[in-house]
């Protein structure tokens, strides 16, 4: 089982403002810790870091194609909430990835991506 991510990330209270909504409102995680520098968000045993970049590294931004993280997938459990996300992502400018993707008859993921590029997979209940 996962214990924790840690991620570092270039503007701290942009990373707050989305995953305060994704993960707390929308996915049932809730804030664990908080200091200065990074919060964490808790679901089970598993927690999700996020670290403001010191300013020394914030000249190179993130990129998933690189070598590294190349996403994070969470589950979406609750019927229509997929298509909610997708409507907040609409309204509040949140980059939606392949975009004619989602919805299909086949498979139930929407892909988005959070301030520093990270690309969010969401899987429905119906995606194998």
């Amino acid at each position: 089982m996962l214990h924790h991510i840690e991620i570092y990330v270039f503007d701290l209270q942009a990373t707050i403002q989305f995953y305060d909504w994704l993960l707390v409102r929308e996915l049932g995680y809730y804030e664990y810790q908080r200091w200065d520098s990074g919060l964490s968000y808790k679901s089970g045993e598993t927690y999700i870091v996020f670290v403001q970049t010191g300013d020394e590294f914030l000249r190179d931004k993130y990129d998933r194609r690189r070598t590294g993280l190349n996403h994070l997938a969470f589950f979406a459990t609750e019927t229509g909430q997929l298509d909610r996300i997708k409507e907040y992502c609409q309204i509040h400018d949140v980059k939606i990835l392949y975009p004619g993707q989602y919805p299909n008859e086949h498979d139930e993921r929407l892909f988005i991506q959070d301030p520093d590029g990270i690309k969010i997979e969401l899987v429905g209940s119906a995606s194998p």
